[in-house]
């Protein structure tokens, strides 16, 4: 599929310390005003330079494509997820790294979705965008994008061989958000603002990189880099998947009406504190018959920084008893994603839960 491309520092990439591949998906970031309309429109990011001129004085070589639909994050799909992957999939072996601008509402989903679909990754892909447009003055935009970049052409500079000029390995190789001065693991991050710049949190683990007058890396908790790893996708995806909240008060209709869907494969249940849930016969019956039927059913803490510790109390033992899956420290957004891919991976049920209380790409702790 051909794509818009607009190349920066266009001299051969090999001649500059790095070279970083953008995809821009859409998202508040590429968006101005317009006083015609009274209304925010998307410009031509083509003219990237007329907004960003900072981005001639970077040392590195940037090539930068605009998938053909660009979207509002809302509308993000697993289409769109598989189409990431297999953009960087082609281009591996030509770029360093890269660069995903995307709208703020679902892009933790969508870093998550990359981290499982991206197997053997061994090079950094950054996702950032802003909350107020590039067409702004206030924007947080310049100062996300210009930093997300850095982050991504940065290599350790105790593995750099001046004699050959390899540049050794790169910082962060994994799928992260960087955001608002920090840098988090994609798949533990989380949409907590939007009324204010610092949208993401990563609440069960901690930051990799913090951005001041340096860039300060967070070495014991980024994720090895494994040399001679190669790339492979995981690109089937299972969206018969949905997420079922508890509140006090929820009814057994609301419960069955929703486990009981014809297609449904897997459910992620919000639950209370440490994993906790009502112990009525009804419910506990209705979770036992979905999960015979063979649907997955994760179990995620509600409580932003929470940790499911099922058996720990006699509310949540009875999950554990009846095939209920410990999501641990996992956030919902990997959960969902996670779902997703296994249940398009494996089609037996208990290969699926066995796969789900594993950590497979740092989203959970062990």
């Amino acid at each position: 599929m051909p794509y818009k491309t607009v190349h920066i520092n266009p001299v051969s990439p090999r001649q500059l310390r790095a070279s970083v591949l953008v995809i821009y998906t859409g998202g508040t970031f590429g968006m101005i005003y317009d006083p015609k309309a009274s209304q925010l429109i998307p410009f031509d990011f083509d003219r990237v330079l007329d907004r960003l001129p900072e981005l001639n004085r970077l040392d590195f070589h940037i090539t930068l494509i605009t998938l053909d639909d660009i979207i509002d994050s809302s509308n993000m799909k697993p289409a769109i997820w598989v189409e990431l992957a297999r953009i960087i999939e082609k281009n591996y072996d030509q770029y360093d790294s890269f660069v995903i601008l995307h709208g703020t509402d679902t892009m933790a989903y969508t870093a998550s979705a990359l981290s499982f679909m991206l197997v053997g990754l061994n090079k950094p892909v950054i996702l950032t965008g802003a909350q107020l447009p590039i067409g702004m003055a206030r924007s947080d935009a310049r100062e996300n994008f210009i930093t997300a970049l850095e982050i991504a052409a940065a290599v350790d500079a105790a593995a750099v061989d001046i004699s050959t000029m390899t540049y050794g390995k790169p910082m962060v190789p994994e799928v992260c958000v960087y955001f608002n001065s920090l840098l988090l693991r994609g798949n533990r991050s989380t949409k907590q603002e939007s009324v204010q710049f610092n949208a993401f949190a990563s609440e069960n683990y901690p930051h990799l990189a913090t951005a001041g007058v340096s860039i300060d890396y967070n070495r014991p908790y980024i994720r090895s880099y494994q040399p001679n790893q190669p790339l492979s996708l995981q690109t089937v995806l299972d969206p018969n998947v949905t997420i079922l909240k508890l509140f006090p008060g929820i009814t057994q209709p609301v419960v069955e009406s929703i486990v009981n869907i014809p297609t449904l494969r897997g459910v992620v249940l919000e639950t209370f504190g440490a994993g906790n849930a009502p112990t009525d016969s009804w419910f506990l019956d209705t979770l036992k018959a979905a999960i015979d039927r063979g649907v997955v059913i994760f179990n995620v803490s509600q409580c932003e920084g929470g940790r499911v510790k099922q058996g720990h109390y006699q509310t949540s033992k009875q999950l554990q008893q009846i095939g209920v899956v410990s999501g641990a420290d996992i956030t919902t957004e990997a959960a969902i994603t996670k779902l997703m891919v296994l249940l398009g991976l494996e089609h037996d049920p208990a290969t699926v839960r066995m796969l789900l209380s594993q950590s497979i790409s740092g989203e959970m702790s062990e």
